[in-house]
């Protein structure tokens, strides 16, 4: 059949076009900027004071941990960052064993390699991050290269682990002076999601009497505005069940995000304004704003949505991921490889470079791999000209880290690139914690690492195939239109029982944020069977209209417009 063919379509094409353009930064980009300078800089200046910087690349392995879990409810945060630290201190402890075994660079690459795909696949499974594997794979393939007896190992990993603890009371923190600002950030971001699909919605719904190319236009914008609000309501609620107890302002938070929902089962009859007001408020320090229930029955919404989200387990969330994890296991050896038979000193920056370019699909990659060695050679230059002031002594050397530290969590959220140009003369500089080098030669291995591991680590991607995609896709339409049915069929019911009706919205509501997510991720991917893109969209459309009609059936959307 023609549609299982295995190509690309030249709707795959490689873009060049908006790869560095520089979006908004995100909301939050001074919290991990500020954690991280915190985390880093205490242990770094006591070892300063110590007069034992030199042991600043093992608690550099904990301290950067703080970058995690942002965006996380202090609750989840607590138990996802012990995770992180604990991942962290297994990839240092495989790394350390590892070279003090043995000084082959063909095994530490190979190890490397594998500790990465382990990484990516873990992390991916976990949905950990940003800034997701790369900072795991940069530890431990600098670890492994990092001279080592059996003996020492022991009080590099009790460093690593103070660190780790450090980094954790870090991250928990803010949590004494804002104990639900993760969740309030979440809901905010819904209602002006579902406030921006309302105003498009309104604006677009005159150009169906127009021409069907500007309506087709019109439709295919509704239909992302309306996927990016679904997408923002089913976050925010997965941020509101990971809190626990239903306290006070979590209930507010519930009744927030309830009208985000009628707002994207009524857009003509919202409005926007309010929902951005409610968001700015929420942004703020103030107490959540109060609303009235939407329904009866609104109260217990909180319960019934916690009853419909279940998580599946890490091994099947891992299935699907081994293409990529081959992929990454193979581009970071042979990145490894070809750098040690160019003679470069440093290979694990070429694994390091591999493993931050693999994303969910080819298209993707590409980009990274673009921005990657973009704000890598900018950010040598960078290195060359701070390298003076860095060299002025051990203090200046570890301030220039800290404020490189703070640079990259301010600029990567507008553009992976602009990170990457405080990233590289931070990663040149730790490696004169043991003392000065001569920059040129740093310089060097890095550019040469850099372009060795983005084009190795691309043809990896290349030839390992993600044929897996089009089977998700075919997964996630099954699993929306079973879920499209059960709901229709507590629609048509008389009397659905308690909560049924919620917990079946909830679960379709998911359903189709994962079928997006799919269908995004397997559009960018090559060699594999064609996209089924009209099935997608019918799925989506068919599937929303239904979340419209059970939210109508609930009375909510009634009730709603009375208010209004």
């Amino acid at each position: 059949m023609s549609s299982a063919a295995l190509s690309p379509t030249p709707g795959r094409r490689l873009p060049l076009a908006g790869v560095l353009r520089v979006g908004r930064p995100s909301d939050i980009w001074f919290k991990p900027a500020l954690s991280v300078v915190v985390a880093v800089g205490v242990p770094n200046l006591t070892l300063l004071a110590l007069g034992r910087l030199d042991l600043a690349m093992y608690t550099m392995a904990g301290s950067l941990c703080a970058l995690y879990a942002h965006n996380l409810p202090y609750a989840a945060r607590a138990r996802a960052l012990a995770w992180v630290v604990l991942g962290m201190l297994a990839s240092v402890a495989v790394a350390l064993v590892t070279a003090s075994l043995t000084s082959s660079a063909v095994v530490l690459v190979a190890v490397g390699a594998l500790l990465a795909a382990a990484q990516k696949a873990l992390c991916d499974a976990t949905r950990i991050g940003p800034p997701g594997p790369v900072i795991f794979a940069f530890i431990s393939s600098a670890s492994l290269f990092t001279p080592q007896t059996l003996s020492q190992v022991p009080g590099h990993l009790a460093l690593a682990t103070a660190a780790g603890a450090w980094a954790w009371l870090v991250g928990m923190a803010p949590g004494l002076i804002r104990p639900h600002g993760p969740e309030r950030r979440a809901t905010a971001r819904a209602l002006n999601a579902a406030a921006a699909y309302a105003e498009m919605f309104v604006e677009t719904s005159a150009s169906a009497a127009e021409s069907a190319e500007t309506s087709a236009t019109a439709s295919a914008g509704r239909d992302r505005a309306r996927a990016a609000g679904a997408a923002a309501v089913h976050a925010a609620w997965q941020s509101l069940l990971a809190t626990g107890a239903r306290s006070e302002p979590r209930r507010a938070l519930e009744r927030l995000l309830v009208r985000a929902e009628i707002a994207l089962a009524a857009p003509a009859d919202t409005d926007p304004g309010r929902l951005r007001s409610w968001a700015r408020d929420l942004r703020g320090t103030g107490p959540v704003p109060s609303v009235e229930p939407a329904s009866v029955a609104d109260e217990l919404l909180g319960v019934e949505a916690e009853r419909a989200v279940g998580g599946s387990p890490l091994a099947d969330r891992l299935g699907p991921l081994l293409p990529l994890a081959l992929r990454t296991a193979l581009g970071c050896a042979l990145a490894g490889y070809v750098s040690l038979a160019l003679g470069v000193g440093r290979p694990y920056w070429a694994i390091v470079t591999a493993a931050s370019l693999y994303q969910a699909n080819i298209t993707l990659t590409w980009s990274r791999g673009v921005q990657r060695v973009v704000g890598n050679l900018v950010g040598v230059l960078l290195f060359a000209a701070v390298a003076p002031l860095a060299h002025l002594g051990p203090a200046a050397l570890v301030l220039c880290c800290l404020a490189f530290n703070f640079g990259a969590e301010a600029l990567i959220s507008r553009n992976y690139w602009l990170g990457s140009i405080c990233v590289t003369p931070m990663a040149l500089l730790i490696t004169e914690f043991t003392g000065f080098q001569r920059p040129g030669e740093l310089m060097t291995d890095r550019i040469v690492d850099t372009v060795v591991g983005a084009l190795v680590g691309f043809a990896a991607a290349v030839v390992v195939t993600n044929r897996r995609a089009g089977d998700r896709i075919e997964n996630a339409l099954d699993t929306v239109e079973r879920a499209r049915e059960h709901t229709a069929r507590l629609i048509a019911a008389e009397r659905p029982g308690p909560g049924a009706l919620e917990a079946a919205r909830r679960r379709l509501a998911a359903a189709l944020v994962e079928l997006r997510a799919t269908a995004d991720a397997a559009a960018g991917e090559w060699w594999q069977r064609a996209v089924p893109t009209e099935r997608v969209l019918l799925a989506e459309r068919t599937g929303h209209r239904t979340l419209a009609t059970a939210v109508r059936r609930q009375g909510l959307h009634v009730l709603e417009g009375k208010r209004a």
